[in-house]
């Protein structure tokens, strides 16, 4: 099983709106900063949305800025990502990716190849 496990992905028409979950598999885990990732087929891996979870501190990329939103709920648990606005350019497989204080110590975003840790995925096909 995948240290993170991902969910809520799905079909759905323009203009709508997905929340996607992830969940570290082992209860007790917890990671500092986490953050949203999607590839589309023949693209690369991009970051969408990343969280620094000691203090709440967000960063989207230009392209889902001010329609997506990262956050956690109050337990820390669990990680959402609130998809709104949708568009087909939004279209591929979703990943929930975290590090440790190790990775994670200045807050700063980490690059993609700095992420330990992932899960498996989960599609969201935005169609017209």
């Amino acid at each position: 099983q995948a240290d993170l496990v991902e969910s809520g992905g799905g079909s759905v028409q323009t203009g709508g709106s997905l929340t996607l979950s992830c969940v570290a598999s082992q209860y007790n885990t917890y990671y500092p900063c986490m953050a949203w990732f999607r590839q589309a087929p023949g693209n690369e891996r991009e970051g969408v949305a990343y969280i620094f979870r000691r203090n709440g501190s967000t960063t989207y990329s230009d392209s889902v800025n001010g329609r997506f939103t990262i956050s956690q709920d109050e337990g820390k648990r669990k990680l959402y990502l609130q998809m709104n606005d949708l568009r087909s350019e939004d279209s591929g497989m979703y990943y929930c990716a975290a590090a440790d204080w190790r990775i994670c110590y200045s807050g700063t975003p980490p690059e993609r190849l700095q992420y330990p840790t992932w899960g498996q995925g989960t599609q969201v096909t935005v169609s017209s």
